[in-house]
């Protein structure tokens, strides 16, 4: 990513002081990239940060690369809302083929943001995605290549936390990076390469992710 770009998703993104008291964060994919782990691993991340959270799938057809859909809501306050998120502030979209199928865009409001895994850039995707209103504001990473290349399978969830974190400055980079860590450690204690990969890959969509 150039010097420029950077600059610009910098100049973009938000602190978690810039929103409401609860964030809320709907995650989009197919069985198998795992939107729900994805979910789950910022909920921790969150909670052992000192937010209170929480993090719930919303089940549809139990197959191989059927929808799924995910939620999160983070707060520095206790969370009295226990109900679907509607209008989420941020949309973290991990397959894009599914704009044929789901709404991506349905309930965000003006100032609210889609991160997107895609090799197009933010205004490609913002196009072909069809985002209409000029308020929402789009971001893209690829996350898929990443993990491939960080991984070894094309799994985009824990690059999209990097990528997510940069847009919406929900946590410190390096306590994020250490609950993951952590997080996956308990389960490849046997495969470090395993888990020191998808920390790389986190990392490297934080890096990587560009606004437009």
């Amino acid at each position: 990513m150039s010097v420029d770009s950077a600059t610009s998703v910098q100049a973009q993104t938000e602190t978690y002081d810039d929103v409401s008291d609860v964030i809320e964060i709907r995650w989009h994919g197919r069985a198998g990239q795992g939107a729900k782990t994805g979910a789950l691993l910022v909920g921790e991340a969150a909670s052992g940060a000192g937010r209170y959270i929480q993090a719930f799938p919303e089940y549809g057809p139990e197959r191989m690369g059927a929808p799924v859909v995910a939620y999160n809501r983070i707060s520095r306050e206790p969370i009295t809302l226990h109900c679907g998120i509607e209008s989420p502030r941020y949309v973290v979209i991990l397959d894009t083929t599914l704009a044929g199928q789901i709404d991506l865009t349905a309930g965000v409001p003006d100032g609210g943001a889609l991160i997107v895994n895609a090799s197009w850039t933010p205004a490609e995707a913002r196009e072909k995605l069809g985002v209409t209103n000029p308020a929402v504001r789009v971001y893209t990473v690829d996350a898929t290549a990443i993990s491939l290349e960080h991984i070894g399978r094309p799994i985009p969830n824990t690059p999209m936390l990097g990528a997510l974190n940069r847009v919406a400055g929900l946590l410190d980079i390096d306590s994020l990076l250490e609950s993951v860590r952590k997080k996956l450690e308990q389960r490849f204690r046997n495969r470090p390469e395993v888990v020191e990969g998808n920390v790389q890959a986190v990392k490297v969509a934080y890096e990587e992710v560009q606004g437009e």
